[in-house]
């Protein structure tokens, strides 16, 4: 019979059609099974419900020649609302179930493995048994697991139950047990200390609140890391190569004694599925699988060794062949208590080794490079895991090198320029880590899948269903694969990207965005600006010896540069935990000064010499932000007198004051402020509650700030631009895709000046 006509009339349910390997066979069943009819279990999510999900995917450009997404709501496809967590009772008349969800990830977090793969197939399985009692007829329940499945093993792998003597309920037990107790672990005290440490080391000087999100967030990242740990490492204690692997072959065990001896059940295990040959179209892929991230990195030039033994089978299997196995599988029910395997690879009969595979793709990038690819694609001498290992570990310590003489370096177009590549080479390194430590065991594995069964399936089709729903995978012609259907199709998107990138880069290159006029009547939209290291070049210690020198005669002056010059050490280590109390600090040398003197100063020989080294294009911005509309907003920790000459350009200053007292009728600075310096968070808490109490668009409003302190007020507006900035302000700009501007950086080896008292004072 055709496969058509085995089919028709059939009712599947399937899970996971919103994944690979369900959708495309949702697509076949709707295109090129017209007699079937489908119920999809689809999970609902926060504002869209599973049907509407599933009319979303019926809308994909696949589905077209299957018709209106609509009416095949009506007609073919029923959504049940769900997912493998909340299995709902399922119809009385399905004929197939064919379970395609599944945590495919190689590093999943051990209690999401067992969830998903064990779990939740137990939840479907049991009603699956239970729609088989209320239904007409035998349900067939298809189980889609993976090939590599029988875990780390070499040589001939057969199409049977894999051996194993290991207990699924305990194992599944004791996995979500340890789950739950590393996340106990990470609350404990030491542990906790150890995060709010390193958390205050990157984000004391914002303030509390950056200190408590950055400690949670390496908890979290402790807890993660720990929990894919723990799952990898059971794994290989028991055979299997990870996680992903062991879940899976838990999940078989489960359906061979539980659903095997009341329902027909076939086991398909594909190996790694990628792109079509010929259905839904040449070369059709959703998502990135296993190869197309070393694709993608290899052809950027950024992947220049490989971990695999260049003989070694990687074990392809076109996504159409492993459908197509699933349709005809599902329509040939094995007998009762004996379960049906299928291995659905290529390994056997029509194997490509890693060698050829990086061949073709070395041809095809020779010839189609990216933009980004360097001029001689790189060659890959196959050296083998340990020296890639080396080359890697020693990557890893130069980085980290270069990150600890970053800290130190002025800033700069050139530091940036460094951070930039530095970040680049770790990309790199951290890439082929990633790889090394997850797919080493597949790119060095010798197994050799039969499918002895699965070529007698095929030969089982109608000759007449040969062309449309064929899966002998030793016809598929593996140079024409990858060079003219497989790499294109891959690379598309990346070629997208990196017109996008170009865009971003200019962007960049050219610091903030086209300004948005304030619409009349609207809200207010602020710009604010930073002013040391924003505005002009230089520190606030420098504007501070600049007046507090000017009041002192010669030998004074030379005393008090040489005093802050003794404590600017300790200072700046202040600095980096609570730039509040540095500042504090710094000026308590205010005491006592005339502050009429002092504004006099300011007035009359500072502001020239001091408006003079604000950038021009600072000013051209501040400019361009009063004919906008905006409302302009200094901010600094710096005292009120140095912000005077540049009163005029702003609508609002806000500055460090300093407390006076009147002293034999003369104001004179009592070495106290009014009020904390305002700092970090708080300058976000300052922006947030002035545009509370003005009515102003923050989502609108603008913001200038040099340091990784002031994030959070770069992040409490809708536009942000980096100005000159720091390193890790530099990474976080380059990662948010926020505009980078050159202002205050004319000198940027000199971050602290000697005034000209000083050099007056010694002549």
């Amino acid at each position: 019979m055709r496969l058509a006509e085995q089919l028709d009339g059939k009712r599947f349910l399937l899970t996971g059609v919103t994944g690979f390997i369900g959708e495309a066979l949702l697509q076949r069943l709707l295109v090129d099974l017209p007699g079937t009819t489908v119920v999809a279990l689809v999970r609902p999510k926060p504002g869209q419900s599973g049907e509407d999900r599933l009319r979303s995917l019926l809308r994909k450009p696949i589905f077209r020649a299957a018709g209106d997404a609509d009416d095949l709501l009506k007609t073919r496809v029923e959504a049940l609302e769900g997912d493998l967590s909340n299995v709902p009772e399922l119809p009385a008349d399905i004929d197939v179930v064919v379970h395609c969800a599944g945590d495919v990830s190689f590093d999943p977090l051990i209690q999401d493995a067992f969830t998903t793969n064990v779990v939740g197939t137990r939840a479907l399985v049991e009603r699956t048994l239970e729609a088989n009692e209320r239904g007409h007829g035998a349900v067939h329940y298809v189980h889609v697991s993976t090939a590599y499945v029988g875990g780390r093993r070499r040589g001939a792998v057969p199409e049977r139950a894999v051996e194993h003597s290991v207990d699924w309920r305990s194992e599944t037990e004791s996995g979500l047990r340890l789950a739950a107790r590393i996340e106990e672990d990470s609350r404990l005290e030491e542990r906790l200390k150890g995060f709010l440490r390193a958390a205050e080391r990157d984000h004391g000087r914002a303030g509390p609140l950056s200190v408590a999100a950055g400690a949670e967030e390496r908890r979290v990242k402790w807890v993660v890391a720990q929990q894919k740990a723990a799952g990898l490492e059971r794994a290989r204690t028991l055979g299997w190569t990870d996680c992903y692997t062991f879940t899976k072959a838990m999940g078989e065990r489960l359906v061979e004694e539980v659903a095997a001896p009341v329902i027909p059940t076939t086991i398909l295990r594909p190996s790694i599925v990628e792109s079509a040959v010929k259905h839904p179209s040449p070369g059709w892929i959703e998502g990135f699988k296993m190869a197309e991230p070393i694709i993608l990195a290899y052809g950027r030039g950024e992947l220049t060794e490989f971990p695999a033994a260049p003989d070694s089978v990687m074990d392809v299997v076109p996504i159409d062949h492993v459908v197509n196995a699933i349709l005809k599988a599902s329509a040939t029910p094995p007998p009762l208590s004996r379960p049906a395997y299928y291995h659905v690879s290529s390994g056997a009969r029509n194997p490509l080794t890693f060698r050829e595979i990086y061949e073709y793709i070395r041809e095809y990038f020779t010839a189609h490079p990216f933009d980004s690819s360097p001029a001689v694609m790189p060659t890959w001498d196959f050296p083998g895991g340990r020296a890639v290992e080396r080359k890697i570990r020693a990557g890893e310590l130069l980085t980290g090198a270069g990150d600890r003489l970053l800290a130190f370096a002025p800033r700069s177009r050139k530091v940036r320029e460094a951070s930039r590549k530095l970040d680049g080479a770790r990309r790199q390194i951290d890439f082929a880590r990633r790889y090394m430590d997850l797919y080493k065991a597949y790119t060095e594995a010798e197994l050799r899948f039969v499918d002895d069964n699965t070529l007698a399936l095929h030969r089982a089709l109608d000759p007449a269903d040969v062309e449309l729903f064929g899966f002998d995978t030793s016809t598929v012609d593996w140079r024409h694969y990858w060079l003219e259907s497989h790499c294109p199709s891959v690379t598309t998107q990346m070629r997208k990207y990196e017109e996008i990138r170009r865009r971003r880069t200019a962007t960049e290159n050219n610091g903030p965005r086209a300004l948005r006029p304030a619409g009349e009547g609207g809200a207010p939209v602020l710009a604010v600006f930073d002013l040391a290291g924003t505005l002009l070049p230089g520190t606030v210690v420098d504007t501070y010896l600049t007046l507090r020198l000017s009041s002192l005669d010669a030998p004074a002056r030379i005393a008090e540069f040489g005093r802050v010059m003794r404590h600017l050490p300790g200072w700046i280590a202040a600095e980096r935990r609570d730039r509040g109390s540095f500042l504090r600090s710094l000026f308590r040398g205010y005491a006592g000064v005339d502050l009429d003197a002092l504004e006099q100063y300011v007035d009359d020989v500072f502001a020239p010499d001091f408006l003079a080294s604000i950038s021009s294009d600072a000013l051209r911005r501040i400019q361009a932000h009063r004919d906008a509309g905006h409302r302009t907003v200094l901010m600094t920790g710096d005292v009120r007198q140095v912000t005077r000459p540049l009163a005029g350009l702003f609508d609002e200053v806000v500055c460090t004051e300093l407390d006076e007292q009147v002293v034999d009728g003369t104001r004179r600075a009592s070495g106290f402020l009014t009020s904390p310096p305002l700092v970090g968070e708080a300058r976000a808490a300052w922006v947030r509650r002035y545009a509370e109490v003005e009515g102003a668009d923050l989502s609108a409003s603008y913001a200038y700030a040099d340091s990784h302190v002031d994030l959070p007020l770069l992040k409490a507006v809708g536009n942000p631009t980096a100005v000159s900035p720091d390193v890790p302000l530099f990474r976080v700009a380059r990662g948010s895709r926020w505009p980078v501007a050159d202002w205050a950086a004319s000198s940027p080896t000199r971050r602290l000046r000697v005034p000209q008292q000083v050099l007056a004072g010694t002549d």
